[in-house]
């Protein structure tokens, strides 16, 4: 089944530090704008669920976003740890500056391979 999905990482001040097109189904010339507009939509509605809850977390720290048209729960599960391992090892990197663009090949192939494997 060909699936699509668009993975994005945001800095806690909402700067895009990683955005990848993921998926095995055909893309449109449109879908990557179509793809962002829908998760920087999404992440107004968290923002905003954030501040009017004292029971989230979201104030501080770094968010991932997915956007997907599968229904596997525990692979999205299963790519979210792996790909948070990832992110907690590049933060670890002492020439990695945190808040700016994660430009590593190695970790986007990593999470290129984590989406094939689970989504």
């Amino acid at each position: 089944m060909a699936t699509t999905a668009c993975f994005i990482i945001v800095s806690r001040n909402d700067i895009p530090i990683y955005e990848a097109e993921v998926g095995s189904a055909t893309k449109r010339e449109d879908a990557a704008q179509m793809h962002q507009f829908i998760l920087h939509a999404a992440l107004d509605i968290v923002q905003d669920l954030a501040w009017t809850t004292s029971a989230m977390y979201l104030k501080a720290i770094d968010r991932f976003m997915l956007l997907h048209d599968s229904r596997n729960d525990d692979g999205i599960k299963s790519f979210f740890q792996e790909v948070h391992e990832l992110y907690i090892k590049i933060l670890l990197n002492p020439l990695y500056l945190p808040g700016s663009r994660i430009t590593s090949s190695h970790f986007d192939t990593k999470v290129r391979a984590l989406a094939r494997k689970y989504l």
